[in-house]
């Protein structure tokens, strides 16, 4: 493990030194044309930009070049922390000389170097973690890790009262806490604006439109000090209604990003000219707003104290919670109400444009290279408190999801979660975590923003990058939050591995066996394991909040599959005591895992021709024939998990679950071909590109289901569909 880390180390290293040496190319013409009469630039301005930089190339050739032999010579008593403390020594120097450079302002100069100090001190946490204490590396590594978090605490000192902060009257400071791009619903229409948290107030403007040139500007909409900022109004009992973009036009979205993305890349790689590129980057940012303004449906209401409310829209319950945290720690220390002048406003705003660190909407706006999907497995291990749940969070396209939640003990302060989930990720990002505790007590449940709320009691995330995570071992985190730990663990998969078809080797069980043997040694027309799990789904999980859509517990799934395999007696009494995200898992992975889809392999490419006919009339005669061409078990059960699916969609206000997102759930599912040639990486941790045909042809399997879906009546060859779906040989 400790060669891994430090071959992590070394990676990064060589992409920083070829970055500084590009950066040393253009110093010495500029510093040659300074001395003629018409320079370029000025030696000062010179030795501003540069500041530093053939020192730091220096001290990170010389890291490098120490290093290198050492790893490539590897043993389990190799030493390195020699090389770690000698060069957090020298990076600590350019901190003497900052205050030379303090009079230009120009911080953000020291921003490269300070980086690297953070990605140092990462990884000098790792590889104490897995350096015995007995190691002589020990002390070396842990001096290193002291000079890395000093120098850090100092840089922070010193910067963040000076970038962040304005003088007000009476020699007040007000200081910026956070910034971000957000939605704001205004008489029904989505606005985009940028907001800022301050140490007395909460501003909310609007970024203008650039015009010959101009620098930045901001125009404000309205401003609340915090002393009078509230979340509720007592008098707000309407509930809000929220103008909902259709799934189809957001993924309509997404698949434009990809193909942008896409087009970036072919140019680059062509070495076609950059105005062409910046063309493209300049419709992929266009795209990228509009699916960030469209894509949030989470309210947050703020009231002045006139009681006058204005709402933002978020994409997920932990920036909510964040803004809110923020907000009431802050007004602890607000007592008096003021006003702004005019000129105090126009001050204000106008120094965001210096104050502000979010610069780009929150996207994949600078991040133009492949986007990846994976398969997440996650295991969340116990917290010592009783009637809590976590629930799992990842990012796709900017914003985030509620991908997975826990089980609820009661009555125990040592609930045995130990719940592992598969998640899916696409272009995912972070994973964050939300601790709740469960509210029982419905007169005390509060109607706030729209939501009933139990209580998040804390909340955590973790970058994910799978290129650094990826491989067979598990690999184990730990997130603090509000004195509570809960531990992590995480493994990578392809996607494209995850969703091979295989063979059973196990000819009497359901999992991996052809639907028309299940049903034939069962003499029924549906298989007895989708049976059972759309009843207890329409019993108990028809308004459950996801279902599809959030995982189930991967040992439930797993229980419940080796119970149906093994034709177990009890298996209704188990599905009873599971949460209904496993069953709805169970019933997921069954599908996923026939040897050929319910769709056929033959009938999936005539299928997908089908659904991209232009004319209606046409379409509907080609889909409906090739339908009812399917083999009479497959048919027969793709219907009576239809009406269910409708039924779903039906409780969509409750369960949030339309036909589209149930489309997207059950597409692949239902459709996706077995892989007859080698398109299936060997390494199951080889990434799969967003920007192939796969997504194309996860949209056309999407598309296709979902067309089934709408149609109000599906026409079939015998006059029994009825009798066939709901008799009890069924």
């Amino acid at each position: 493990m400790r060669k891994w880390v430090l071959s992590g180390i070394l990676a990064s290293e060589e992409t920083y030194l070829s970055h500084l040496e590009a950066l040393l190319l253009p110093m010495k013409p500029l510093k040659a044309a300074a001395t003629t009469s018409q320079p370029v630039l000025t030696i000062p301005q010179i030795e501003t930009i540069f500041f530093k930089v053939p020192e730091l190339y220096e001290v990170h050739k010389e890291f490098y070049d120490g290093l290198l032999p050492r790893v490539q010579q590897w043993s389990h008593h190799q030493r390195v922390g020699d090389l770690f403390q000698k060069q957090n020594l020298k990076v600590r120097s350019t901190k003497d000389l900052k205050d030379q450079s303090a009079k230009n302002s120009l911080e953000t100069l020291l921003y490269k170097p300070v980086d690297r100090v953070t990605r140092s001190t990462l990884v000098l946490h790792d590889l104490l973690k897995h350096t015995p204490s007995s190691h002589p590396d020990h002390p070396l590594l842990q001096d290193a890790l002291r000079i890395s978090q000093n120098f850090l605490s100092s840089i922070n000192e010193e910067t963040t009262p000076r970038r962040q902060s304005m003088t007000v009257k009476k020699g007040e400071n007000r200081q910026l806490l956070k910034d971000s791009f957000m939605v704001e619903l205004v008489e029904g229409a989505r606005k985009l604006r940028h907001v800022f948290l301050f140490t007395d107030l909460l501003l909310c403007a609007k970024l203008k439109k650039q015009i010959g040139g101009k620098s930045q500007q901001y125009d404000s909409k309205w401003y609340i000090p915090l002393s009078d900022l509230t979340f509720q109004n007592a008098d707000e009992s309407e509930p809000l209604h929220i103008p909902q973009v259709p799934d189809e036009e957001l993924d309509a979205m997404k698949v434009k990003i990809s193909h942008i993305k896409s087009e970036i890349q072919r140019e680059k790689r062509a070495n076609k000219g950059s105005k062409v590129i910046e063309r493209l980057r300049k419709k992929l940012s266009e795209q990228e707003s509009l699916l960030l303004l469209t894509s949030p449906s989470m309210a947050l209401r703020v009231h002045n104290r006139n009681g006058k409310g204005y709402t933002f829209l978020m994409s997920s319950d932990y920036e909510r919670a964040e803004w809110k945290e923020m907000i009431r720690e802050q007004q602890k220390k607000c007592f008096k109400s003021f006003s702004l002048t005019s000129m105090e406003l126009q001050m204000l705003t106008n120094s965001c444009v210096k104050l502000q660190t979010v610069h780009h909407i929150p996207l994949t706006i600078n991040k133009e290279g492949q986007v990846f999907r994976w398969n997440l497995t996650v295991t969340v291990s116990p917290l010592l408190l009783s009637d809590l749940y976590c629930t799992l969070e990842v990012d796709s396209f900017g914003y985030f999801a509620n991908k997975a939640k826990t089980r609820v003990y009661r009555y125990t302060t040592e609930p045995k979660w130990n719940e592992e989930f598969e998640i899916d990720l696409e272009g995912s990002q972070t994973l964050r975590l939300l601790c709740y505790e469960k509210s029982y007590n419905k007169t005390k449940q509060i109607k706030e923003d729209g939501d009933s709320t139990d209580r998040i009691i804390g909340k955590g995330q973790i970058p994910l990058d799978p290129q650094t995570l990826q491989g067979k071992d598990w690999q184990r985190t730990l997130i603090p939050m509000n004195g509570i730990e809960v531990k992590l663990s995480m493994k990578f998969t392809s996607r494209e591995f995850s969703l091979k078809r295989m063979p059973s080797r196990k000819p009497m069980g359901v999992f991996g066996i052809k639907i028309s043997t299940v049903t034939k040694r069962e003499h029924s027309k549906v298989p007895y394991i989708v049976r059972q799990c759309l009843e207890e789904i329409e019993r108990r999980g028809m308004e459950e909040v996801g279902i599809y859509r959030v995982s189930g517990v991967a040992t439930d799934i797993q229980a419940l599959k080796a119970a149906f395999d093994t034709n177990n007696k009890d298996v209704s009494v188990m599905m009873s005591e599971m949460d209904v995200n496993a069953i709805a898992g169970t019933l997921k992975l069954y599908f996923r895992e026939l040897p050929e889809p319910l769709f056929t392999d033959d009938l999936y490419p005539n299928f997908a021709g089908g659904i991209a006919l232009s004319d209606s009339v046409a379409k509907e005669s080609c889909m409906l024939n090739l339908l009812l061409s399917l083999p009479e078990p497959n048919l027969v059960t793709f219907l009576f998990l239809l009406d269910h699916l409708k039924r779903v969609a039906d409780k969509e206000s409750i369960n949030k679950m339309s036909l589209h997102n149930l489309a997207t759930v059950f597409g692949p599912t239902l459709l996706r071909p077995a892989e007859k040639d080698s398109k299936i990486p060997t390494n199951p941790t080889q990434p799969i590109s967003m920007g192939d045909s796969w997504s194309l042809e996860v949209m056309s399997q999407v598309q296709v289901l979902l067309y089934f879906l709408q149609l109000e009546t599906i026409p079939t060859p015998d006059s029994k569909r009825q009798s066939i779906l709901f008799s009890t040989e069924v």
